[in-house]
């Protein structure tokens, strides 16, 4: 569930895009208008006000963009400005550049994507990069990590909510078999498991490891591995049991401590707005007892603060 507020008004992409030319003339840019527009507007009507801008001026509005605005507000809008499937695969390419290597985003990106996302998010980082996913990742990671994510991005895994309980069973006592009941830890079968099962059958998975061996599934992955597979098999179960609660997380320990990691807010807010931000937004009151508004507010500001807040919409109590 989007939290997106759209115009209340039929907004035409023509208009926007007179109004966007004219919050760039002059000295300096009026921001705020700016904001008001694209901070309201729909992945199609972003899209759309893109070509009006483009045939009306000649001018590509995300250059216009990149030289009229600064910092972390310009990050935040450029990534706005992209349709789902190609901000995943730009955020992507960055975070497995070895100028800006983040891996902990590829990480979290790759491994919180349904399978037809990640199909389309794999023809599109080749049609825009030239390369494939999978070669950047063998040439930015290693061991597990690296045997995880191409086989997270490779596997045809079942999206549906069948489940085969046999199977449930035997894959909790393979992970038993292969984490705690061993000295050390037998990686290839947390990342078969890991990445061939549903979401479904994950979440039984979890529910019979615990029914047999009293421990958690997440303790045990956090007790036997560690680093970006640990991260890896975390973000695969967290998504399986509750996408929302996982982003809440992650939302929080991007402003936790001293300091915030502006990229990863960043990457979080824009990126699940049009898809199911008000969910996040009720676990997170619920796990931390402050509204993520509240949160954002105290934690970023000027224009920057103005549109991160336009996205997540209206303050749930």
């Amino acid at each position: 569930m989007s939290s997106l507020i759209l115009s209340p008004v039929p907004t035409s992409p023509r208009e926007d895009a007179i109004q966007l030319y004219r919050a760039f003339k002059g000295f300096g840019c009026d921001t705020e208008a700016v904001i008001k527009i694209l901070a309201h507007r729909d992945s199609m009507q972003r899209a759309l006000i893109q070509q009006e801008y483009n045939a009306m001026y000649s001018t590509d509005l995300l250059k216009k963009l990149v030289s009229e605005l600064r910092g972390k507000l310009e990050t935040a809008v450029l990534l706005w400005m992209h349709e789902p499937a190609s901000r995943d695969a730009i955020i992507l390419n960055e975070s497995l550049s070895p100028d800006f290597l983040n891996l902990e985003a590829a990480t979290e990106l790759i491994c919180t994507r349904t399978v037809p996302q990640l199909q389309t998010l794999k023809q599109l980082y080749y049609s825009k990069f030239e390369t494939h996913i999978e070669r950047d990742i063998e040439l930015q990671t290693i061991g597990d990590h690296q045997k995880i994510l191409l086989a997270y991005l490779s596997a045809p895994r079942y999206q549906g909510a069948e489940i085969d309980r046999g199977l449930v069973a035997e894959d909790a006592k393979a992970l038993f078999k292969a984490g705690e009941k061993k000295l050390g830890t037998n990686e290839k079968v947390f990342v078969r498991i890991f990445s061939e099962r549903s979401p479904a059958h994950l979440i039984a998975v979890s529910s019979a490891y615990h029914d047999m061996y009293g421990n958690s599934l997440n303790k045990a992955v956090k007790s036997e591995t560690s680093g970006k597979l640990e991260l890896a098999l975390l973000s695969i179960l967290g998504c399986a049991k509750n996408p929302y609660k996982y982003f809440a997380k992650v939302l929080n320990k991007a402003m936790k401590g001293l300091g915030t990691d502006d990229t990863k807010l960043i990457r979080v807010i824009v990126t699940r707005t049009e898809i199911d931000m008000q969910y996040i937004k009720a676990e997170y009151l619920k796990k931390y007892g402050k509204t993520l508004n509240d949160e954002v507010q105290s934690e970023t500001s000027g224009h920057y603060r103005t549109f991160l807040l336009a996205l997540l919409g209206p303050k749930n109590h």
